[in-house]
């Protein structure tokens, strides 16, 4: 009996799992998951092993692996896990299963869970009472459920990622590789494109809401990786966030309105995702700015034409430890850079660089 249920609880807990991952269309604030410890178990090992690796770029490609390889780990979890749920089942009601010139046992139980599951249909295990026979129709119709659920997921996931990262690589050539809330401004001010930055915000604004939707529903998607290793949601989002404090900071009377609410959004974003990832603001760690690049941040902008005037920055600081705790701890987690406020010296955004070295 004991195994009996031992064997429903687990068809009936991935299940649930499945549901709650793929088809729940919101964040699960249940604090104990299958799915949840899967991730912390897998990552932490692989983050660490990868993260001996000193060359930058090979890194990040090495953790661009995990994202894809943990999900379709997690969906082979869950059809091996239901594999082995209906066995124990079918063991605990008293092995009703037969194969001719066998024995039975939960050998032929979970062989006949497993052909039964994956619809192989080789009929060489006969059930030979009517609890075997519904057991195995149940399970049946699961295995095609579940490989349907499957073949719809993946095309969601991939989706999402893609749109994410649209954006992201149209920011290349707006604010660097990597991007910068400086570099940002310094050439929107240079084309004299500044009436233009009310629409960029908004835009932003609407992809830092699609973000939280889709990594809410999906947390999967954080450990997507960009293509290229200077760019990232987090570096972009982040960088968002630097311009849009910048402007409600030192440039009242331009873009202010719609930098709020960018801002909000986006702060909203990064807040909600780290109570996901279970990383709480990094609220010691050292400033992104410090005095100095606080002063060379400045003179950039004066030298594009731009006069802030958060002299201080005062009104910078505050708005910048409403965000960059939580930014700060969901980069250490992830192990992804982020962005810097304003860089020094000459660098080459992605699309002028080739594999060929040339310009």
């Amino acid at each position: 009996m004991l195994i009996l249920i031992l064997g429903c609880v687990l068809v009936l807990t991935v299940l649930w799992e499945a549901f709650e991952t793929i088809i729940l269309p919101r964040r699960v604030r249940r604090r104990f998951r299958l799915t949840r410890v899967y991730y912390r178990v897998s990552w932490w090992p692989f983050r660490g092993a990868v993260g001996r690796i000193h060359d930058r770029r090979r890194r990040d490609a090495w953790l661009g692996f995990f994202g894809p390889l943990s999900l379709l780990g997690l969906l082979t979890l869950w059809a091996l896990a239901l594999v082995v749920g209906f066995g124990l089942i079918h063991y605990g009601a008293g092995s009703h299963l037969r194969i001719e010139g066998e024995p039975a046992g939960v050998g032929i139980d979970l062989y006949a869970s497993g052909t039964t599951f994956f619809t192989l249909g080789l009929g060489d295990a006969a059930p030979s009472t009517w609890l075997a026979r519904a057991l195995m129709v149940l399970e049946a119709g699961l295995g095609f459920g579940f490989l349907a659920i499957v073949i719809g997921y993946l095309p969601v996931i991939y989706q999402a990622f893609s749109r994410r990262e649209v954006f992201i690589s149209m920011l290349d050539a707006r604010a660097g590789s990597p991007p910068n809330a400086a570099e940002l401004l310094r050439r929107h001010a240079q084309d004299h494109t500044l009436e233009q930055l009310d629409a960029l915000l908004r835009d932003w604004e609407h992809w830092s809401a699609e973000l939280l939707e889709s990594h809410l529903s999906y947390p999967v998607l954080a450990y997507f990786r960009s293509q290229h290793d200077n760019q990232s949601w987090l570096g972009a989002l982040t960088t968002i966030l630097d311009t849009s404090a910048l402007v409600m900071a030192g440039f009242r009377g331009r873009s202010f309105t719609q930098a709020r609410l960018t801002f909000a959004m986006a702060r909203h974003t990064v807040v909600d995702l780290s109570q996901v990832f279970n990383t709480k603001p990094n609220l010691e760690s050292e400033a992104r700015l410090s005095d100095a690049d606080l002063v060379r941040l400045h003179d950039a902008l004066r030298a594009s034409g731009l006069e802030p005037d958060d002299k201080d920055g005062q009104r910078l600081a505050r708005l910048r430890r409403l965000y960059e705790p939580y930014v700060m701890a969901l980069a250490e987690h992830l192990r992804m850079e982020l962005p810097p406020w304003i860089v020094t010296g000459s660098q080459k955004d992605n699309w002028q660089t080739t594999a060929w070295g040339g310009d």
